[in-house]
């Protein structure tokens, strides 16, 4: 009964959200003791006895050469303090187009570049660190995690670049500039959508004859409007993102197990 009941407990909190004072409420109209005090512990044995399946599964995620990465803010207690502080929780994804997928989450305090050095390791941890390429955003922390350890490579997130072009149209905003952009970023997706199911190197070959003439012709396109728009302007910082990131923007050109976005990652943070 109490392996029930703790099982139940989990799945209420982790699954369903409800806090331990919710649960204890609602057992008790079933006449069931659950303190939130047991219901605090059940979760920590559990957890404790989750982690070599953890560790097993870290294992597994980084055995992969091509790794997605991001993180989101989320709010933690802090009982001293008597509010929330901001917390973060990191995620790690084998790559969209590996045939075995996989994702995990690493809860940390902050988002400093350590936290991200730890988990995929660095120079000096005795040749157990991940190498491959990394898709992520621009956050400048990546650039220390690439550089911890050799053979790193980094790529970036069309779909980032593709916001700072979308930021100049809203609140009804006019920019013949950004809708221009969009409908080219539109031509390079439309095209790369197509060949998730083809394989790396299939697919590597279709986009150097489909989308490198699109994403060459967007290059020069942005290089002469950005000689266009004053320094400091909203327009010359979205153009000056794709420009300043070009090389890993389009490193999905060399490499046909790159996705061309972090959305992948982004999905699986969204839950």
């Amino acid at each position: 009964m109490r392996d029930r009941l703790g099982f139940v407990a989990l799945i209420s909190r982790f699954v369903d959200h409800l806090p331990y004072y919710r649960q204890e409420a609602i057992n008790a109209r079933s006449n069931v003791h659950t303190p939130r005090s047991t219901l605090a512990s059940w979760s920590g044995q559990a957890g404790a006895a989750l982690e070599p399946l953890y560790e097993a599964h870290k294992r597994f995620v980084v055995s992969a050469r091509v790794l997605h990465a991001d993180e989101t803010p989320v709010a933690m207690l802090d009982p001293g303090a008597g509010k929330t502080r901001r917390a973060y929780v990191w995620a790690y994804a084998r790559g969209a187009f590996d045939a075995v997928p996989g994702v995990i989450y690493d809860f940390c305090i902050g988002r400093g570049v350590r936290f991200p050095i730890v988990f995929l390791g660095a120079a000096e941890d005795g040749g157990r660190s991940w190498y491959g390429t990394l898709v992520r955003d621009e956050y400048k922390a990546y650039d220390s995690v690439m550089s911890a350890a050799p053979d790193r490579v980094a790529a970036g997130c069309l779909a980032h670049a593709r916001r700072k072009v979308d930021e100049l149209l809203r609140d009804g905003g006019k920019s013949a500039v950004a809708t221009e952009a969009l409908q080219q970023i539109a031509r390079i997706y439309r095209v790369d959508r197509e060949l998730a199911s083809m394989t790396a190197e299939d697919r590597l070959r279709v986009r150097r004859s489909g989308t490198q003439p699109l994403w060459e012709a967007l290059h020069a396109w942005l290089g002469l409007e950005r000689d266009r728009v004053p320094d400091g302007s909203a327009t010359a910082r979205a153009i000056d993102y794709s420009l300043n990131h070009w090389v890993t923007l389009t490193h999905h050109l060399l490499d046909g197990e790159v996705s061309i976005d972090n959305n992948s990652i982004e999905n699986l943070v969204r839950p």
